[in-house]
């Protein structure tokens, strides 16, 4: 029977591949859409299943890029943030890998790593590229539509009620949701920055208000950032009247939160704020020194790709009290698995890629870009930015604006 499954498994598996190559564009926006409805929670609650769940979708990631790459050509990118995991893999080997990390589980966690950015090598068509950025700014209403279907169903709650205040979870858990949003928002500022409409305005506010309904704090902080450095940047297409028209709403929405505080209070990020309860949500104090332990065991070349994975293993009492093992720094997470040396190597590789990338796009453009790189840098001290689902979804975005950067800039609208 388990022969039979494999088979069954490795024919569905050349059928979808077949229909990808035919159809790379609507493949990579059906696997995006699928990503962002978070199956891993849905479909099951075996954290076993859940890790089984996330490593098929990223290899289908892999698989897409490969895809891509066969039918459009390969690209040179030698300063793909991917070579940092690659040689974090290879240093585990030679050092020894933290104990209980397989060599399989270190392996499998490169893939993981490796995914977001694997599309970076392949030569990757404007049309594609265009879809994908559209693709971006709609994923989130799709995640959202895909939990009212799940809620209707009965498969997974549309919104948690466990901290005391509402938080939309759609299909997966909040902090996913946020996330999905912000690279969302990110998207469509740059495409106002590009080409102003109507259309983007109306989409981002809606992606604005999934974030604040989620209640994560950390993405609607950055997002208002983003949404500050855009109308802050001196782009030619964007006029006084939009940034007037933008910076107003903004203001009136917060002056209206304000003052209806005391009605909004089933709000997560308004409950948290009025009660003052703000530090240590997820319980940091209790896991980082864990991570800081493992790092000083081995400061320079760390334990490999993986090891931050089993630094808490989920049979653990913390794992279980705290319901995840997952660092909630990816400073702390890289320096387990890589040590100074990936560390460093990552930051570089992922600064000197925002700059090259980004150096063909329009003034104001290109510094919006690097706001988002500054973003990401912020926001990985408390989040696991790269290694949840969201970076495929951001980092895949990333890649289909640097490779369509050096086009001329649209005329305004």
């Amino acid at each position: 029977m388990t022969l039979l499954a494999a088979g069954a498994a490795l024919i569905l598996a050349a059928c979808l591949a077949g229909l990808a190559a035919s159809r790379p564009t609507a493949a990579t926006i059906a696997w995006m859409f699928v990503l962002e409805s978070t199956p891993e929670f849905w479909l099951t609650t075996n954290p076993a299943t859940h890790e089984t769940i996330l490593a098929v979708m990223k290899a289908a990631g892999i698989a897409l890029a490969l895809i891509l790459a066969l039918k459009h050509g390969p690209k040179p990118d030698p300063l793909n943030p991917a070579f940092a995991f690659l040689v974090m893999f290879l240093t585990g080997l030679l050092h020894g890998l933290y104990p209980g990390l397989t060599l399989t589980d270190s392996l499998r966690s490169l893939l993981g790593s490796i995914a977001p950015f694997a599309f970076g090598f392949a030569t990757l068509p404007t049309r594609w590229c265009r879809a994908i950025i559209r693709a971006t700014t709609l994923g989130p209403l799709f995640a959202v539509g895909a939990g009212i279907l799940l809620q209707l169903t009965g498969l997974h709650t549309l919104y948690d009620t466990s901290s005391g205040a509402l938080r939309l979870t759609a299909g997966g858990e909040g902090p996913y949701l946020g996330g999905f949003a912000l690279a969302a928002i990110a998207a469509g500022l740059l495409n106002l920055l590009q080409t102003p409409t109507k259309k983007e305005v109306y989409l981002l506010a809606l992606n604005l208000l999934i974030i604040l309904l989620t209640g994560d704090r950390a993405p609607l902080a950055l997002a208002l950032f983003l949404a500050l450095a855009a109308i802050s940047l001196p782009s030619p297409n964007l006029t006084a009247q939009n940034r007037l028209t933008i910076l107003a709403a903004t203001i009136t929405l917060a002056a209206l939160a304000f003052i209806f505080a005391s009605s909004l209070g089933f709000l997560r990020v308004i409950s948290l704020a009025q009660s003052g309860d703000t530090a240590n949500l997820s319980h940091r104090n209790l896991v980082w020194p864990y991570f800081e332990a493992a790092i000083r065991a081995s400061p320079w070349l760390g334990w490999g790709a993986g090891a931050g994975k089993v630094v808490i293993p989920y049979t653990a009492t913390l794992a279980g009290t705290l319901g995840t093992n997952a660092a909630h720094n990816e400073y702390l997470r890289i320096g387990t698995e890589g040590g100074l040396l990936g560390l460093t190597l990552l930051i570089t590789l992922m600064a000197a890629w925002a700059w090259r990338g980004s150096r063909p796009l329009p003034t104001a453009q290109r510094w919006f870009i690097r706001a988002v790189f500054l973003t990401i840098a912020i926001n990985a001290a408390t989040d696991n930015t790269l290694i949840a689902t969201t970076s495929s979804i951001l980092f895949l975005w990333l890649t289909a604006v640097f490779a369509t950067a050096t086009e001329p800039p649209k005329p305004p609208a």
